[in-house]
């Protein structure tokens, strides 16, 4: 749970908190959210540069804005989306380790060389 909170408040902690089993996964995600945030800035200096234009008609200037619009909620959504299988993830390998921690520990929930056949 808290991974799934840093992810989606810091781009950078989501591969420091990840397992060595998938750093390369968290660090790939990581670098494809940096890469949208970086075009979503690029998108938003283009808009500033475009309310200042003054060679374009209002009309033109009103397309323009909202095709970057568009542009930048569909960034978004990309790392909403990637933010989003991150938690999933994380949220799968604490469920498998809760699983593994509780699943054999030879005293009440017997392992491979610790059982006990009873025949009566």
């Amino acid at each position: 749970m808290m991974t799934t909170i840093s992810t989606s408040t810091a781009i950078g902690s989501s591969s420091s908190s990840s397992t060595s089993g998938s750093s390369s996964s968290a660090d790939s995600s990581a670098s494809k959210i940096a890469s949208l945030t970086k075009q979503i800035a690029s998108l938003n200096d283009e808009l500033k540069d475009i309310a200042k234009d003054k060679s374009l008609t209002e009309r033109q200037r009103t397309q323009k804005q909202e095709s970057i619009n568009a542009q930048i909620q569909m960034l978004q959504a990309q790392i909403k989306q990637l933010q989003q299988q991150e938690s999933e993830k994380a949220q799968q390998k604490q469920e498998k380790k809760d699983v593994a921690e509780i699943k054999a520990d030879g005293v009440n929930r017997p392992t491979g060389t610790n059982q006990i056949n009873v025949y009566v």
